[in-house]
Formats: C-alpha cells, sequence, structure tokens
C-alpha cells in the first residue's frame, strides 16, 4: 500500500504539477468499504478549492476470494521462498480520472506573470515540456527570412510537434507561444544566413541561447528527455 502511494504520487509529480497543490486525505475506519483495511486519497487543490484527484484502496483479498468462491477455481498463490505457503493475494486498487487529472494539469499550468507591468506581463501555460501540445515554435524575424526558416520548420516538424509563425512582431509571437505553453521558441534571423545558426529561448525562464542548427535536433531531444 505504501508503495503504490509512493507510485501514484510521484506519477503526478512527474506530470507537472507543483508538491504543495498536492495533499494527502485518508480514509477513517467509518469511511472504508467493508472489505478495505486502508484507503486514501490524492488531493488538488483547484482554484475552487480541494478535491480528489484518485483513490488508493488496500481491499485485502476479498476480491479474489470471491472470484475463487464463486467461479470454483482455486487462487491461491504459492510461495516457493517460504515453504510453498499458500495463500490468496491482497489487491491494491487505484483509481485516477482523465478528466480531473487533465483539469489539474491545466489549473497548475496557468499562470500569470509580472501582473501590472504593461511591458512584461505574460500568460504563460506552464506544462511539463513533455506533456505540452507543441513541442517547439520556429519564428523568421521578419518575412524575409520565410524561406530558410521554413526549411528548419519542415526538418524540426518531421520530430517533433512544431509551429510555425510569421504573424506580428517577434515579441507578441512569443507570448503567444507562452500563451499555448510551447517550451521553445526558435528564432531564424539575418544572422543565421551567415553562422548557420538560431536562437533558442526557454518558456519558462526565458533566457537565449545560440545553438548550431545541424545541433537543434539533438538540443531539442535532450532538453525534452531531461525535462
Amino acid at each position: 500500500m505504501e508503495k503504490w502511494k509512493e507510485i501514484r504520487w510521484n506519477w503526478h509529480l512527474k506530470n507537472g504539477l507543483r508538491p504543495e497543490k498536492l495533499r494527502w486525505h485518508p480514509h477513517g475506519e467509518k469511511d472504508l468499504a467493508h472489505y478495505a483495511d486502508a484507503a486514501t486519497d490524492i488531493e488538488y487543490e483547484f482554484p475552487i478549492g480541494w478535491g480528489e484527484m484518485e483513490g488508493i484502496h488496500s481491499r485485502t483479498d476479498f476480491d479474489l476470494k470471491q472470484h475463487q468462491e464463486y467461479s470454483g477455481k482455486k487462487l491461491e498463490y504459492v510461495d516457493q521462498a517460504d515453504g510453498n505457503k499458500k495463500y490468496i493475494p491482497y489487491v491494491i486498487e487505484t483509481s485516477v480520472g482523465c478528466d480531473r487529472s487533465l483539469l489539474a494539469l491545466l489549473c497548475d499550468a496557468y499562470r500569470l506573470e509580472f501582473e501590472g507591468d504593461a511591458e512584461k506581463e505574460r500568460t504563460v501555460m506552464k506544462f511539463h515540456p513533455s506533456l505540452a501540445p507543441i513541442k517547439v515554435a520556429i519564428l523568421p524575424l521578419v518575412n524575409k527570412l520565410d524561406e530558410p526558416a521554413r526549411k528548419i520548420y519542415q526538418d524540426i516538424a518531421a520530430n517533433f510537434k512544431a509551429e510555425y509563425d510569421l504573424s506580428g512582431t517577434i515579441g507578441k509571437r512569443y507570448r503567444r507561444q507562452d500563451e499555448v505553453g510551447t517550451p521553445f521558441c526558435v528564432t531564424v534571423d539575418f544572422d543565421t544566413l551567415e553562422d548557420q545558426a538560431v536562437t533558442i529561448r526557454d518558456r519558462d525562464s526565458m533566457t537565449q541561447e545560440r545553438i548550431a542548427i545541424d545541433q537543434l535536433k539533438r538540443y531539442l531531444t535532450d532538453k525534452l528527455l531531461l525535462a
């Protein structure tokens, strides 16, 4: 039971939920089903308050005993490491809803940063990179760079869910990608024609670094795998 609690808690953290937004809600004796000897919920703090994300229950040997009784088939486990001791295994049930998990991910990812600062304020969806619907956006600095930028986009799009955006200032395009949770933006500028490199902007830190075009796939692969 404790092992499964750890596995399930870590699953939510791996999906990007902040630990301070999660808590345990153990069931009291009076709340347990007649066949259970332990049960606890993982709750998430939604904007409307704390709500159940999933339940983890120790159903003891009730299920397999019922199957054994009504099927007439023996369901005992033989433990050869313990003198061939026979017993009916306990069942640990964990039940998590897809809709609740998705709602929690959306709520947790949504951030309004630099609120009140007209120049810096931004809305950003801080999805874990592995769950972000768009992994990378290719942004030519100006329309004249459309051709080389599209070549990069076509190459990258073969391996990653990518978006191409040519409309508006580079700052506005960054903000649009922030709003949909794109982890990385790749800007193609006039220097790209000379040094065969692009500028990559990180969504969360907003830091930028220069990367050679022929290293771009490797860079994105490493970042997305290690995130």
